[in-house]
């Protein structure tokens, strides 16, 4: 029987038949896979609280045709348990793994990065570390960069003039000199890529020390940045509490 284990994230879960689900999670060394938990909707299942969206786990599978089938399951940590409570938190928690699975399209493509970034993320969230916003943000710009979308903060993204420069172009990949710039641009205020350019390098002091208009504006360039490299916008984005 071929098995094999690894830690595994859930993304999200959907009903297969009439006890069974389809798990899918980013594991740490096979990248996006998709598993059958048979029988985990029963009242009686042995591990269906553990496979359930934020459940950090260390997971056994046997491989199958179509799917692999989930044989064991430890738990290490149920990030979702912890952030239900807290509407903002919980609805952070779903963009990031809804983003996470958006950043590994290609099912069994080792991602360990975005891994360690998802699970980084919503432990931040569970220790209510920082700002959740903030901690949303900067995991999007982190995701964004490990997926070779970074945008330019600093430098013209086109001729790599040294800024600060006023403009800002999702099309031209981040900021871009006057000479530059494309028709449509955005003018961001200084304190707004300043505060990209921390959420991007962990700089949390300086994050947190941000007043709230430019970590609105922050937010929007993120999304819209986002929404142009992934070419769709994030289903649980807009569901997201913004105080």
């Amino acid at each position: 029987m071929s098995l094999y284990r690894d830690e595994a994230i859930v993304l999200r879960t959907q009903k297969l038949g009439e006890a069974d689900r389809i798990i899918t999670m980013l594991t740490k060394d096979h990248g996006r896979i998709r598993g059958v938990a048979k029988g985990v909707r029963r009242t009686m299942s042995k591990f269906g609280a553990r496979l359930e969206p934020g459940s950090h786990v260390d997971i056994q599978l046997h491989v199958g045709k179509t799917f692999d089938t989930i044989t064991q399951v430890e738990a290490l940590m149920n990030y979702g348990e912890a952030l239900t409570q807290d509407y903002q938190r919980w609805t952070v928690a779903s963009a990031i793994l809804e983003a996470s699975e958006r950043f590994s399209p290609n099912e069994q493509e080792p991602a360990l990065q975005e891994f360690q970034l998802v699970v980084g993320g919503m432990k931040a969230l569970a220790e209510n570390r920082y700002e959740p916003l903030l901690i949303l943000d900067a995991f999007l710009l982190r995701s964004l960069a490990v997926a070779g979308y970074a945008p330019s903060m600093t430098i013209c993204s086109r001729c790599e003039k040294p800024g600060p420069h006023r403009y800002f172009s999702l099309v031209g990949g981040g900021s871009v000199c006057n000479d530059c710039r494309p028709s449509a641009c955005a003018t961001p205020a200084m304190e707004t890529l300043q505060l990209m350019g921390a959420l991007i390098s962990s700089d949390w002091e300086s994050a947190t020390a941000s007043e709230g208009k430019h970590r609105r504006e922050a937010s929007g360039l993120i999304a819209a940045y986002l929404q142009w490299h992934l070419e769709r916008g994030l289903r649980s984005l807009p569901m997201v509490e913004r105080v």
